[in-house]
C-alpha cells in the first residue's frame, strides 16, 4: 500500500510589490505545537518549506536559519522526513524574478546553502508545480512578473527547468543521494470536436516541463517549434539534452477542477470563462461542471505519467474545497484510486493529505487578500488548529485501521448528475483527445462497506428543518424527515421508535417552540418542547448511542456585555424563551456530553419568507414603513449556519458553539443595509422602542454572539450579498 504523506500549505507568491505568504495567513509560521499534531497523525513525510523568499531575502549571506532550524529538527524528533521545498508558486526575492536570466543560478545557490544546512535531507522539491507558476505569471498575470503572453510562458518555463537542474547539482554535491521529488498538476483537458487541436495542444503542454528535464525536448517534439517561435534558443533546448535530471518521483497535485472542458459555444456559459487562441473563441470550464464526462479520476491521471515515464509517482496534494463530507470523499478518492493504480502495477509510492492547516483566498487564485478559508486536517480559525473528520481518516489510514463515518457512505457530487447544478454551465459533447488510460475515466472507486444510516431531521416544517433537508440533499448526505406532524419530540416512546425504525448516526433537532412574545403566556407548552423534548431526544439518542445537534439561541443572555457574547459567559435570560432554552442546553449535556448545542441568532434565508429580511425587504419594495428594534444582534445567513453545523457534526464536535455571521449591528442598521443594496429607500426603516413594537416579552438590549472555539461563518456582509443573489435568483 502507498504510505501516506502530508503536506501544509505554504505558498508565498508574489503579486505586484507584495508577498502573499500562507504561513503567516494559517498562524504556522509562529506555531511550532503545530508539529507534535502533525506527527500524530501517523504520516511519514511531510512536504515542508525552507523557501526561499522567506529564509534569504535579503542574498544567501545573510539567511536567517532560525525558523528552518527549529521545525526541521523537531520533525526529525518526530520521526517524519521532510521533502524540503524551496519555491512554493513563487519567483524569489525582490532582486529577481522568473525572467531573470540569473535566476536559475541564484537558486541553485540558494539549494546548495539549504543543502549544507540540511545534509541529511533525502528529498527536494526545488520548484513546486513549474508549469502551474508559468502559466499563472506568465500566461494569465494573476501573480509576479504579471506578463500575458506566450513568450513570457515560455521563458518562465525554461528558467525554472534549468533552475531545478541546477539546484539538484548543488543538492547532490552536498548529499549524493538526494532524490528530486516533482510537483505538478497534471489535468487533462477535454473539448468538442471543433476545439480537438487545442485539447491537443494543452495535453502536450501539461507535460512540457517534465519532457524538458528529462532531456526529450528535442526536434520533433509537439511543443518543439512552439517553444522556437517564443523566443526559446536551440542552443537553450539543446542544454536540457545534455543535462537530463529525471525526477525520481513525480508528484501528482489533482483537484477538483484540474480537468478542463473547451467549448465553442461560449452563451452556454459565464462570461469570466471566454476566452480563446487566433483561431477560435471558447470558454474553458472545469470538466466536473461543463462536461457528461466529468472527471478523469486519480487513477488514471497515475497510469498514464507511468506509462509515459516509467517513474515512481505519488499523489502530492489531495485536498477539496468545500463542506467535510466533499473533503472525505474526495481523499477517500485519491486513497482508493493509488490503491487501483497501485494494484494495476502502477509504482505508487504515497498519497499526500494536502493542506493540513486549510487555505486561504484560493477562490482567487491568490491575488487579494480576501478572508475566504478552506479548512483542512486542521482547522486554525480557534485558538489553537482544531482537528476536522479528516483527521480521523488520516490516523485510520496510517494505522491500517477501518474507518467508518456515515459522510463516505455516498459518492461526492462530482460524481452525481446534480453536479451541473454547482454552476450555470450546460452539459457538451466532448472528445477525448490523446489520453492514454481513458477506460477508467469517471469511475468511481468503492466506498467503504457499512450500512448506510441517515441523519434524522426532527421538525423539519420550519425555516431550520426545511433548511437541513435542502443542503443535505445538495451534499449528498443521506437524510430522513419528520415534521412535527409525524413525532411528538415530547414523546419518548414515540422518539424511541422513530430512531429504531429510522436506525439514524445523527439526530438534527429543528423542534422548537419560537414565539418569543406567546411564550409569556403559554410557559409550559414552551418548556414542554423546548426543554422537556429536547431532554428526550438526548436521553434516546444517549441510549441508542446517536449523535444529536440541537439549537439555543443567543436570547439566553441578558445583554449587559459590552462585546459580543462567547461560549463560555454565563446565561441569564430575560424572557421565559430564553429560560427554557437556557435549560435546554443544561439538561441536553447533561444526559448527552457528546452533543452539539449550536447557538444562534436573528437568521435569515433565501428560501422562506418567515424571516426579517425578506419581510422588511417586502414591505420596503412597497414604499411601506419598517419599524425595527434598536437592540444589537448577530444576523445568521441560514445557509451558513446549516452547512457549518453539518461540518462540526461530522467532525463529532460537541459542547455549546456560537454560530453566527461575523458582525454585529442592530435591527434597523440590518434593513438599511439589506435596503442599501437592493437599491430601495433607507430611510423608510425606523428604530422604535420595544413598546411600540408590541413586545410582551424583554429582550436584551445587546446580545451579539463571538466565538472562543472559532469563528466559523463569513461576515454578514457576504452573507448579504449571496442571500440577495440567491433571492434574485429565485
Amino acid at each position: 500500500m502507498p504510505e501516506l504523506w502530508a503536506g501544509v500549505e505554504c505558498t508565498v507568491n508574489r503579486v505586484g510589490d507584495r508577498y502573499m505568504d500562507q504561513l503567516v495567513r494559517s498562524g504556522h509560521d509562529g506555531r511550532t505545537g503545530d508539529l507534535a499534531s502533525f506527527a500524530a497523525l501517523g504520516i511519514s513525510r511531510i512536504r515542508y518549506p525552507v523557501l526561499w523568499e522567506r529564509t534569504a531575502p535579503d542574498g544567501v549571506a545573510s539567511a536567517r536559519w532560525a525558523w528552518p532550524d527549529a521545525r526541521l529538527h523537531a520533525l526529525r524528533e518526530f520521526g517524519v522526513a521532510p521533502i524540503i521545498g524551496l519555491l512554493h508558486h513563487g519567483s524569489g526575492p525582490p532582486s529577481t524574478s522568473l525572467v531573470d536570466p540569473d535566476f536559475p543560478a541564484r537558486l541553485a545557490d540558494y539549494a546548495a546553502a539549504v543543502a549544507r544546512r540540511y545534509p541529511w535531507a533525502d528529498m527536494w522539491t526545488p520548484v513546486n508545480e513549474p508549469l502551474t507558476t508559468a502559466r499563472f505569471s506568465g500566461l494569465y498575470g494573476h501573480w509576479y512578473p504579471h506578463a500575458r503572453d506566450d513568450a513570457s510562458f515560455a521563458r518562465m518555463l525554461v528558467q525554472q527547468a534549468r533552475g531545478t537542474i541546477l539546484a539538484m547539482q548543488a543538492i547532490r554535491a552536498e548529499q549524493p543521494a538526494a532524490q528530486l521529488v516533482q510537483t505538478e498538476d497534471f489535468g487533462v483537458t477535454y473539448s468538442t470536436p471543433a476545439l480537438a487541436y487545442q485539447a491537443r495542444f494543452e495535453n502536450a503542454r501539461r507535460y512540457l516541463w517534465l519532457d524538458l528535464v528529462y532531456g526529450r525536448l528535442c526536434p520533433g517534439h509537439p511543443l518543439w517549434r512552439y517553444l522556437r517561435r517564443h523566443g526559446i534558443a536551440e542552443a537553450e533546448l539543446a542544454w536540457f539534452q545534455q543535462h537530463p535530471t529525471p525526477p525520481d518521483l513525480l508528484g501528482v497535485d489533482y483537484y477538483l477542477m484540474s480537468d478542463r472542458y473547451l467549448d465553442q459555444r461560449r452563451a452556454r456559459y459565464p462570461r469570466w470563462t471566454h476566452g480563446g487562441n487566433r483561431r477560435h473563441r471558447y470558454a474553458d470550464v472545469p470538466a466536473v461542471l461543463g462536461w457528461r464526462g466529468g472527471i478523469t479520476g486519480h487513477a488514471a491521471i497515475l497510469e498514464a505519467l507511468w506509462e509515459r515515464y516509467r517513474t515512481p509517482v505519488a499523489i502530492t496534494e489531495a485536498h477539496a474545497g468545500g463542506h467535510r463530507d466533499a473533503q472525505l470523499r474526495w481523499f477517500w478518492e485519491a486513497w482508493t484510486g493509488a490503491a487501483t493504480a497501485a494494484a494495476r502495477g502502477v509504482d505508487v509510492r504515497a498519497v499526500t493529505a494536502w493542506s493540513l492547516l486549510g487555505a486561504f483566498d484560493w477562490d482567487r487564485l491568490v491575488v487579494e487578500e480576501r478572508g475566504f478559508y478552506e479548512p483542512g486536517v486542521f482547522d486554525v480559525r480557534g485558538p489553537a488548529p482544531r482537528p476536522t473528520a479528516l483527521a480521523a481518516l488520516l490516523r485510520a489510514i496510517a494505522a491500517g485501521a477501518p474507518f467508518d463515518h456515515p459522510a463516505l457512505h455516498e459518492p461526492g457530487w462530482w460524481r452525481l448528475p446534480a453536479r451541473y447544478g454547482h454552476s450555470s454551465t450546460l452539459r457538451g459533447r466532448a472528445e477525448v483527445v490523446d489520453e492514454p488510460a481513458t477506460a477508467l475515466r469517471g469511475a468511481p472507486p468503492p466506498a467503504p462497506r457499512h450500512a448506510q444510516r441517515p441523519i434524522l431531521i426532527v421538525g423539519s416544517g420550519g425555516t431550520l428543518g426545511s433548511a437541513f433537508g435542502r443542503l443535505c440533499r445538495e451534499r449528498g448526505l443521506r437524510h430522513e424527515v419528520l415534521p412535527r406532524r409525524r413525532l411528538d419530540v415530547t414523546d419518548p416512546a414515540a422518539v424511541t421508535v422513530a430512531l429504531a425504525i429510522h436506525r439514524p448516526w445523527a439526530v438534527v433537532n429543528a423542534a422548537g417552540y419560537v414565539r418569543v412574545d406567546e411564550a409569556e403566556q403559554e410557559r409550559e407548552r414552551c418548556r414542554e418542547i423546548n426543554t422537556c423534548g429536547a431532554g428526550v431526544l438526548a436521553d434516546t439518542c444517549a441510549a441508542a448511542g446517536i449523535r444529536l445537534l440541537t439549537f439555543s439561541t443567543d436570547l439566553v443572555f441578558d445583554g449587559r456585555s459590552s462585546r459580543p457574547y462567547l461560549e463560555s459567559d454565563p446565561v441569564a435570560p430575560l424572557n421565559v424563551y430564553g429560560r427554557t432554552k437556557a435549560e435546554a442546553e443544561r439538561t441536553v449535556l447533561a444526559h448527552l456530553p457528546s452533543a452539539l448545542v449550536v447557538r444562534t441568532s436573528a437568521f435569515f434565508g433565501p428560501w422562506d419568507r418567515a424571516n426579517f429580511v425578506t419581510q422588511a425587504l417586502t414591505l420596503l419594495s412597497e414604499r411601506h414603513p419598517v419599524r425595527t428594534s434598536p437592540a444589537v444582534v448577530s444576523p445568521t445567513y441560514v445557509p451558513d449556519l446549516v452547512h457549518v453545523a453539518l461540518d462540526l457534526l461530522i467532525d463529532g464536535e460537541s459542547g455549546v458553539w456560537h454560530l453566527a455571521n461575523r458582525g454585529a449591528l442592530s435591527w434597523g442598521e440590518l434593513a438599511r443595509r439589506a435596503a442599501t443594496l437592493t437599491r430601495l429607500d433607507p430611510a423608510l426603516v425606523e428604530e422604535c422602542e420595544p413598546a411600540v413594537l408590541g413586545h410582551v416579552a424583554p429582550r436584551p438590549a445587546y446580545s451579539a454572539l463571538g466565538s472562543e472555539r472559532g469563528e466559523l461563518l463569513p461576515t454578514l456582509d457576504e452573507a448579504l450579498d449571496r442571500y440577495l443573489a440567491e433571492r434574485r435568483s429565485a
